[in-house]
């Protein structure tokens, strides 16, 4: 295989479909040889379709059989299975594996899919109960697809209220935020700017309708979700007034982002308000500083039983006489 034919399989791979125009400008070559091409990347076995309409174009679908020089039935399903877990249960998992999942389950035959998922649900759970961000594999890849083509997604969703409401959105990024995954989309409906929370989404289904690229506000998805999760409204409040820095406070603890805020050289404010009480217990025990609290009366009575709790659990078992 030529390295034109590798650049060549390498941008079907980015996109759903493509031009062949566009591919021709991108290699450099006719629309002819991008036809020869095509006819001989079939030859090799990888499932490569035209596309018709007004221009025409070319996209990678699943096959009868994985394409060759690539990967073996079992490897297709231990590397399908690596990814699904890492993007469901590990920390910081990077864009570039949800582009490598979304990638090869473009092209992965139906009769494995099945082993995939089966091996998955026998996985789930075993080592990552505590590690980080989880969300439902499948729904991370259908939600990384989307956002890698730039497609109008609709799905259902439900509220912190309870209530489920019927959405359409347009993904633009994924983003992991202390122990949850969230969408950043532009809401159709609403016509502005959305967080979804992964674990209230339910019924993905892409429309095949693709919107250009929307920039978010600032160029910085990362930080925008950040700025949008200290600004909304918690059931619970709680904030500590800490006797350390702000980089001390931020290098021992981990998502809370904007929530720590800078005092003077030596103090900083943490908000660890949250919608459940544990949460907030378990943010303020991760402070390894003395610290003072302003709190809501429920919050303080949920730390003085668990404070009492830990106590008599330190105390051991009472000896009868």
């Amino acid at each position: 295989m030529t390295a034109r034919m590798l650049r060549l399989l390498a941008l079907l791979q980015t996109r759903r479909e493509w031009s062949g125009s566009d591919l021709a400008g991108r290699l450099e070559v006719t629309v002819r040889t991008v036809r020869r091409d095509m006819d001989r990347l079939r030859e090799l076995g990888y499932p490569v379709e035209s596309v018709r309409g007004h221009a025409g174009g070319y996209r990678l679908a699943p096959g009868a059989d994985l394409p060759p020089l690539l990967l073996d039935d079992d490897e297709a399903v231990a590397i399908a299975v690596a990814l699904r877990t890492a993007a469901g249960g590990l920390t910081g998992i990077e864009e570039t594996a949800l582009r490598a999942l979304a990638k090869l389950e473009q092209v992965l035959p139906r009769r494995l899919r099945g082993q995939v998922t089966a091996l998955q649900t026998s996985l789930a759970g075993i080592a990552w109960e505590s590690r980080g961000p989880r969300a439902d594999p499948a729904l991370l890849a259908t939600l990384a697809v989307a956002c890698r083509d730039h497609e109008v997604i609709a799905f259902d969703y439900t509220t912190r209220q309870g209530t489920t409401t019927p959405r359409r959105a347009e993904p633009c990024h994924l983003v992991a935020s202390g122990d949850l995954w969230y969408l950043l989309a532009h809401d159709s409906d609403k016509d502005d700017w959305r967080l979804f929370r992964l674990d209230r989404i339910t019924r993905p289904v892409p429309t095949g309708r693709r919107v250009p690229p929307r920039p978010v506000p600032g160029d910085d998805p990362a930080a925008f979700v950040a700025g949008r999760l200290s600004a909304a409204p918690t059931r619970h409040r709680a904030v500590a007034t800490v006797r350390a820095s702000a980089d001390h406070v931020r290098a021992r603890t981990r998502g809370l982002g904007t929530r720590i805020r800078p005092l003077t050289a030596t103090t900083c404010t943490v908000d660890a308000s949250d919608d459940a009480l544990p949460y907030i217990a378990r943010t303020l025990a991760g402070l390894d500083t003395d610290y003072t609290l302003d709190a809501d009366p429920d919050v303080l009575d949920h730390l003085r039983e668990t404070a009492e709790r830990t106590l008599r659990a330190l105390a051991g078992p009472r000896s009868s006489d």
